[in-house]
């Protein structure tokens, strides 16, 4: 037999970690290769990490709830070859983790503080409470601090490492009013946060810490696109059997902006802002109980039909729960559609680490203006969210303007839809 190794995978190019959300298999299970063990958490999607080999699971290293890096190992499959190979990798297994259940008692916190090397969630969790993470002792592997550190902490109201307790006797009582967890009252529903609706928090939560938001909004004339859309929409649908919709027409309208103003269509890294060569639009996709923002490739390339396609067969897959980490990937631009639900006006949480997010919200009827004489129009907010490291008004202004003339200009006449 032959003992190998199930390392955690790469689920995106930006993705440097997952959270095992759930073991699909236990010690002493027979697996073929391709069989899936374990469910991973990723940015807002869940995906399967497959077997790479056929045999019997070992050993799980990995807890569920913990968060690893990318080729960390997470469990032992045993296999058909040499029988004295198993004993030894075996052994080889067991000394990782004797250490990660010594050292936080020697200088976990200073080795984890030194490195920074903190998961999202426990920055999330450490944020929401107030508390330091140099005061918090680490029990993960190589003395890393987890979740289940962080709320040891929370729970006891006092650093869980012995040493740093005297020093701390300052400062605790400072955190202390920010520590307390609600608490259910008689009448009250306690609605268990699932994995998924945890990964949204987080993601969230990173953005708002992360990214300095800046807001801008304008409004637009979308009568044309309405006249236009309302004598196709019968027929279209006969012919395609899906809804030509207005969001497609926004998607498309966005989409060929982005072409002219390619700042928009970037990322924040650090010491250089990345300028992306490929235009791939994240949407917002609402269930009852969750967000998923999955992504239509190349926006920039397809009809406006294509991208029809695109959002009603994501939407599709999303609400089914048939999302895969393809689908989720990639985005460099998100455009929400607030208005399907009513929304004349709302300040989008930007999708990190993109620059900038797009609301495009109800088209109503009002009356305007318009030469010296009052019509009524079709018209819609455009509610743009900006990363301030990256954008400033001047460039979110123009970009909010070519976004605006792409919607008015939209006819019967120069608009095709194939």
């Amino acid at each position: 037999m032959a003992l190998e190794k199930i390392t955690m995978p790469q689920l995106g190019e930006s993705v440097t970690e997952g959270t095992i959300s759930q073991w699909l298999v236990a010690p002493g299970d027979h697996v073929n290769k391709y069989d899936a063990l374990a469910e991973v958490l990723t940015d807002k999607v869940t995906a399967e990490i497959p077997s790479s080999f056929t045999g019997t699971i070992k050993e799980l290293i990995a807890a569920e709830d913990e968060t690893l890096d990318v080729g960390a190992v997470i469990c032992m499959i045993e296999t058909e070859g040499g029988s004295e190979s198993a004993e030894a990798p075996a052994a080889e297994v067991a000394p990782k983790s004797e250490p990660a259940v010594n050292t936080p008692k020697k200088a976990p916190v200073k080795q984890s503080a030194a490195t920074g090397r903190f998961s999202p969630a426990v920055l999330t969790l450490a944020a929401e409470h107030g508390i330091d993470l140099s005061n918090v002792s680490g029990t993960g592997r190589d003395g890393r601090i987890t979740r289940k550190d962080v709320l040891a902490y929370v729970e006891n109201g006092a650093p869980v490492a012995p040493k740093p307790e005297v020093s701390e006797v300052k400062t605790a009582p400072q955190q202390q009013p920010s520590a307390p967890m609600p608490t259910s009252q008689v009448g009250d529903r306690e609605i268990p946060v699932d994995g998924i609706r945890k990964a949204i928090a987080k993601h969230m939560v990173s953005s708002k810490h992360e990214i300095p938001h800046a807001w801008m909004m304008v409004e637009a004339d979308a009568t044309g696109l309405v006249r236009h859309r309302d004598a196709l929409k019968n027929k279209f649908k006969a012919e395609e059997g899906y809804s030509l919709t207005y969001f497609a027409f926004f998607v498309k309208a966005v989409a060929q902006a982005l072409k002219e103003y390619p700042i928009l269509n970037s990322t924040w890294a650090g010491d250089k802002i990345i300028e992306r060569a490929d235009i791939n639009i994240s949407i917002a996709v609402a269930t009852d109980n969750h967000l998923f923002v999955p992504v239509i490739k190349h926006a920039d390339e397809k009809s406006i039909k294509g991208i029809a396609r695109e959002i009603t067969e994501l939407a599709a897959k999303a609400r089914a729960g048939k999302l895969t980490q393809d689908d989720m990937s990639g985005g460099t631009f998100t455009v929400n559609s607030t208005g399907s639900f009513g929304s004349v006006q709302s300040m989008g949480i930007i999708n990190h680490p993109q620059a900038a997010i797009l609301q495009v919200e109800s088209i109503v009827k009002r009356p305007v203006v318009i030469d010296d004489m009052i019509a009524i129009r079709n018209m819609v907010n455009l509610c743009l969210s900006i990363d301030h490291r990256i954008l400033d008004g001047l460039v979110a202004g123009r970009f909010l303007s070519k976004v605006k003339e792409n919607i008015e200009t939209i006819t019967k006449e120069n608009t095709p839809i194939y």
